[in-house]
This record gives structure tokens, C-alpha cells and sequence, in this order.
């Protein structure tokens, strides 16, 4: 496959093999039509960084699992913590419309309805990122922004967009 994003990053070590990301993350691999029954679904386009992503593995847990902000939240005063990458499909648990995905957080969670929650989050349903599409329309680039349940749902901005946003993630340990 060919990468329109992504062209010199290293994949290598990027997805953690386990099972509970085989479990409750990784649906099979997204063709045009499922991807259009899950922009249709989700209300939104998806970019197209975060479809070519899903299209190297879709959706899972990652080993680069951190994102560094300058302003603090409530998980930490210098970094936001991701579990993993929610994927394209309702099958898993943990894909954007599956049991647990971004549509569960805005209807049982109470989280806004500004996009698609695309990354879960260390702390259980406490914090989540968000492809907030609020300034770019339901066919835009939508920003990466962490939304924080435990501070009144407030949006941090992370990143321009999927691709940066990925970029940006760094392991653990660099912020011990």
C-alpha cells in the first residue's frame, strides 16, 4: 500500500501485540463500503490519515502512548495517556461504533457531540480524544483535542489533525 500520510514514519513497534488489543480492538481490515456505513452512521468523514492508519492495522493498543501538552488536565501536568486507537467498525468493543465506542460516551458518558472520540483513555471513561470537528464542519480536517470529564468536559487541544496527532505520541518513560 502506498501511504499518502505517514510516508517516513516507522510503524516498527508502533501497535503493542496483545490480546486484549485482538480482543476488543482490532476489527478487520476497512474496505469503501464499511467506511462509508461508518461515516454514515458517525454523522462525519473521516480523514484520511486516520483511514490509511486503519488500513495498517485497524484500531488497537499502542506502545507510544503518550501525547505532551503544556497546559495540565487531570490525568498529568504534562502529557495526556492513551490505551489505544479505537478502529473502523462496530464488531469490537472498543471500535468507534462499537459497545463502547464514541456514540456510548456522548449517550451514557454525557460527552459533547462535537465529533467522533477516537482514543480512549487510561483512566476508564474519564478523559477521551476527540476528532472535534466543531470548527471544521462534518467534512473537514477536524483538530485532536483531549476531553477531560473530570473538569466539566473540557476540551484540550492536542494536535491540527490525526496524522500530527499520531506523530506527537511518545513512550511512557519520557515522562516518568
Amino acid at each position: 500500500m502506498e501511504l499518502r500520510f505517514f510516508k517516513d514514519f516507522d510503524f516498527t513497534n508502533f501497535w503493542s501485540e496483545c490480546s486484549y488489543s485482538s480482543k476488543d480492538y482490532i476489527e478487520d481490515f476497512p474496505n469503501d463500503e464499511i467506511i462509508t456505513a461508518i461515516e454514515s452512521e458517525l454523522g462525519y468523514q473521516l480523514p484520511g490519515s486516520y483511514i490509511e492508519l486503519m488500513k495498517i492495522q485497524n484500531g488497537g493498543l499502542v506502545n507510544k502512548s503518550c501525547f505532551s501538552i503544556t497546559e495540565s488536565v487531570s490525568w498529568a501536568e504534562d502529557h495526556v495517556a492513551i490505551t489505544g486507537i479505537m478502529g473502523i467498525g462496530k464488531i469490537k468493543s472498543h471500535a468507534v461504533c462499537g459497545e463502547l465506542g464514541s456514540q456510548f460516551m456522548m449517550k451514557e458518558w454525557g460527552y459533547p457531540a462535537d465529533g467522533i472520540y477516537i482514543c480512549d483513555c487510561p483512566s476508564a471513561g474519564h478523559d477521551m480524544i476527540l476528532l472535534d470537528y466543531s470548527s471544521c464542519g462534518k467534512n473537514g480536517e477536524p483538530e485532536v483535542v483531549h476531553v477531560d470529564q473530570e473538569n466539566n468536559f473540557k476540551k484540550t487541544f492536542l494536535a491540527k489533525d490525526f496524522e500530527t496527532f499520531i506523530r506527537g505520541l511518545r513512550n511512557e518513560e519520557e515522562f516518568d
